[in-house]
């Protein structure tokens, strides 16, 4: 069991480490499309990377998330086979989201003979992930364009 103080320290090395075995540029928030960003998520338990719609607009959530349902089966079939999503998912702030996610719980953010295989998966998944996106971006950018 970790103290408060040690777990920051062990998330703060856990990241960095992260960034400096994989200096890229990751997409993250810079999608161009307000509230919906991709995330890597790691916590005792699970690791994982996900794309998170939180418009504020119920209209503009609905329909990034239709579009990107559009897509779903190329997505899985393509990109990320063991990806899920849920419309209505509660962020432990309370906060509900349209969230597409993939993770394992394979490993454990808080053994560090964990980390390079999580760090593998993160680069893997998540760039999966943006190459999808990157791919069918102007569709799912296009507010013209319904699904």
């Amino acid at each position: 069991m970790y103290s408060k103080a040690e777990k920051q320290a062990l998330i703060q090395e856990f990241w960095t480490t992260f960034g400096q075995n994989y200096p890229r540029k990751w997409l993250l928030h810079k999608t161009k499309i307000k509230d919906v960003h991709f995330k890597f998520y790691a916590d005792n338990k699970k690791v994982g990377v996900c794309l998170e719609i939180g418009c504020k607009s119920e209209d503009l959530k609905k329909i990034y998330y239709e579009k990107i349902i559009s897509l779903f089966g190329l997505l899985k079939d393509e990109f990320l086979p063991n990806i899920q999503e849920e419309y209505h998912h509660l962020l432990e702030n309370g906060k509900e989201v349209a969230l597409f996610w993939e993770e394992s719980n394979q490993w454990s953010m808080h053994n560090k003979q964990h980390w390079e295989e999580i760090f593998d998966y993160f680069y893997d998944k998540m760039d999966a992930f943006e190459r999808f996106f990157f791919e069918y971006e102007d569709y799912i950018r296009d507010l013209e364009t319904n699904t």
